[in-house]
């Protein structure tokens, strides 16, 4: 038997010991030879070791004829291996690139069936470590995509894990041989179009023709540049919590950062703070086009800059950053009377009022500022709206959807600001939620 055999069952138990009380541990089984020698290897300690439940999740894209055959064959190998198997299907959007398309499908499903305390476990090997940092270097990507796959990250609501990233394919073959064991060759892995697969067959092998390690270097590098990326992850922690200041509109449920802390910061630490704090909303653009974020720091006292990005919209406005997504990028609108103020008033695009204490007498309506609006003080006499906005600094993004309660003509109310959202002697305030929607958090 293989010195590899022998060696893989323990090396891949002490990977997955942190792991050992999971709920279950569910296995990405394409039918190829990494899933394959991933399944027979937990399926084999599992029978030796007290391990969570096992069970494969086999996902048909339909994408060639041949992968209508795959499905059965991964059945036969679940059922001699005593491991339950579910079997997806999925539908590939059609675009520029397939093999992206393809893993989204897959990881929709994947997130979908990780429950909490759940582990999906997959194959990828030390080779796709290399290929993976040599594909994203010709395309030019940080320190963050040179990093390549991690070792572990969230998944659904569980964790995925990639137990075998140190272990390379001759070594799974050796495996694979050593017990005879059978798997899918996915005619697709053999054209040369796509860019994995040209890297494989084309440039790999020259590269090991040269340095024969080429492949545990480029691997090693990785690693290297993980751990960068933790040290620049911690930098933009201590760089965030500077500007994760309190303000009066905690209200707004909205992700916020004070700017001039940040504005403080040099170029790149701006960049590397901003991008840690997006990088749970948004797709972030590469480091040539950030005209965007240079834009929006720039623009004078006054402005009111937006920067738009893949998922939602990054405001400056009373000092602060503010990132808004979903209804806070629809136009609100207005239904009519509010026939039952009693009751909650759902508004369209823009959550819901409701009175707390006694309801005042009506007919009532809500409204949106359009302009020239004023309002009644009892110590201060008639003010323009508009001045008792700016002297409590109320965002520029919110003022067009604050909720106004009139009563005929008579402005009473503005939603959520203190003095301004009901009458002290009548007992009544006018609440707002702005939305019940999680904004934009991926």
């Amino acid at each position: 038997m293989s010195q590899f055999s022998i060696d893989l069952p323990s090396q891949l138990l002490l990977k997955l010991e942190p792991w050992r009380n999971a709920a279950h541990w569910r296995i990405a089984f394409s039918g190829g030879l990494d899933s394959t020698v991933l399944l027979h290897l937990l399926a084999s300690l599992a029978k030796s070791e007290s391990l969570p439940p096992l069970t494969a999740i086999h996902i048909h894209h339909g994408l060639q004829a041949a992968a209508d055959a795959w499905p059965q064959h991964c059945q036969s190998v679940c059922d001699a291996l005593g491991v339950p198997l579910l079997i997806e299907r999925v539908t590939v959007q059609q675009g520029a690139s397939l093999e992206r398309a393809a893993r989204e499908a897959r990881y929709v499903v994947f997130s979908a069936l990780t429950q909490t305390n759940d582990v999906l476990l997959t194959g990828q090997h030390r080779d796709d470590q290399a290929e993976t940092l040599l594909f994203r270097l010709l395309r030019g990507a940080g320190v963050r995509g040179l990093s390549g796959m991690p070792a572990q990250r969230s998944v659904g609501q569980g964790m995925l894990i990639r137990p075998m990233l140190d272990i390379s394919r001759a070594e799974l073959e050796a495996y694979a041989q050593a017990h005879q064991l059978n798997w899918i060759e996915d005619p697709s892995n053999q054209d040369r179009q796509f860019s994995r697969n040209y890297l494989r067959h084309q440039v790999m092998p020259l590269l090991t023709g040269r340095w024969p390690q080429a492949q545990a270097s480029m691997a090693r590098s990785a690693a290297h540049l993980r751990e960068a990326q933790g040290l620049l992850d911690e930098l933009a922690q201590i760089d965030l919590a500077q500007a994760n200041t309190s303000h009066d509109f905690k209200w707004l449920g909205l992700p916020s950062l004070e700017l001039a802390p940040i504005a403080a910061l040099s170029a790149a630490r701006q960049r590397n703070a901003i991008s840690h704090w997006l990088e749970p909303f948004t797709q972030l653009p590469d480091s040539d086009h950030w005209s965007g974020w240079k834009d929006l720091c720039d623009a004078g006292q006054d402005a009111s800059p937006i920067w738009r990005l893949a998922n939602g919209e990054l405001h400056r406005s009373a000092g602060r950053l503010w990132w808004l997504s979903g209804d806070w990028l629809r136009a609100p609108m207005i239904g009519g009377e509010w026939q039952s103020p009693s009751s909650a008033l759902r508004l369209a695009n823009n959550g819901c009022v409701r009175f707390s204490g006694q309801t005042p007498c009506g007919p009532l309506r809500i409204a949106y500022r359009r302009g020239g609006e004023v309002m009644h003080l009892a110590d201060r006499g008639h003010r323009d709206l508009k001045r008792l906005l700016n002297e409590r600094a109320v965002p520029g993004f919110v003022r067009g959807r604050l909720p106004l309660l009139f009563r005929g003509d008579e402005l009473l109310a503005v939603a959520n600001l203190p003095g301004l959202d009901g009458d002290v002697h009548d007992g009544w305030k006018l609440h707002w939620l702005p939305t019940d929607e999680d904004q934009g958090l991926s």
